[in-house]
């Protein structure tokens, strides 16, 4: 891995610049052996992709005088020692989400199609078919970046942005497939809409998907997600 420092108080490790569940597994042991035992002078981390950032404390280490970084990497290799962690610091969810893909809900999916060369049931049929990580959440409360889309399915974000893209709208970019928890500006190519809600400030756990989770998609037609938006 590499690192480097982000502002005065928080350092980050790279363990590489692409998609891959490898690293990303080593990265989100990290994330809940803070979570579950958090190590003291640092306040949070953040897990992404391939990096995760640590939070620290300048006072804690200047008032006893440690050097932060040694201390943060000789954390970080104690957790990726071969073998160190015996079992998973969270339980993996499988968490279902119903997606209706009519084009009133999927404004970019028949010209998704076309630019594919195949048709919207074969679009429909392969991204319901998979399964998909977490990897990350980032952008927006909730948001959640899943992968991997399958190839045929890959498209780049659009070169002109939405300014509004609604809630529950399921989208593609590259590799990646997601869910906008809010209306927002957005650039991916939507195919379809949810009428579960991603995000609510008021729960327990705000989030419903998180690092690690396994997310399944399935069909359900236009008037099954009216009446599901409806209650």
């Amino acid at each position: 891995y590499t690192f480097y420092s982000t502002g005065d108080h928080a350092l980050t490790f790279s363990f590489g610049d692409r998609m891959d569940i490898t690293v990303n597994e080593y990265i989100l042991q990290l994330f809940y052996r803070y979570k579950n035992f958090p190590w003291p002078g640092i306040k949070d981390c953040i897990p992404a992709y391939t990096t995760i950032t640590f939070i620290y404390d300048p006072l804690y280490f200047i008032n006893r005088k440690i050097d932060p970084i040694d201390t943060i990497q000789e954390l970080v290799s104690e957790v990726l020692i071969p073998n160190a962690v015996t079992r998973k610091n969270k339980p993996t969810n499988i968490i279902r989400i119903p997606v209706c893909y009519d084009s009133s809900c999927a404004p970019d999916i028949t010209s998704l199609a076309s630019i594919k060369q195949i048709s919207i049931n074969e679009i429909i049929q392969l991204h319901s078919s998979a399964t998909y990580r977490v990897f990350m959440n980032g952008f927006l409360p909730g948001f959640a970046y899943m992968g991997k889309v399958d190839e045929k399915i890959n498209a780049p974000r659009l070169t002109s942005p939405r300014q509004k893209v609604p809630a529950g709208s399921v989208g593609i970019a590259g590799d990646q497939t997601g869910i906008y928890p809010i209306e927002s500006p957005g650039g991916w190519q939507l195919i379809g809409r949810t009428p579960v809600s991603l995000f609510n400030t008021n729960a327990v756990k705000p989030c419903l998907l998180e690092p690690g989770d396994q997310v399944q998609f399935y069909p359900i037609s236009l008037s099954e997600f009216q009446n599901w938006s409806s209650q």
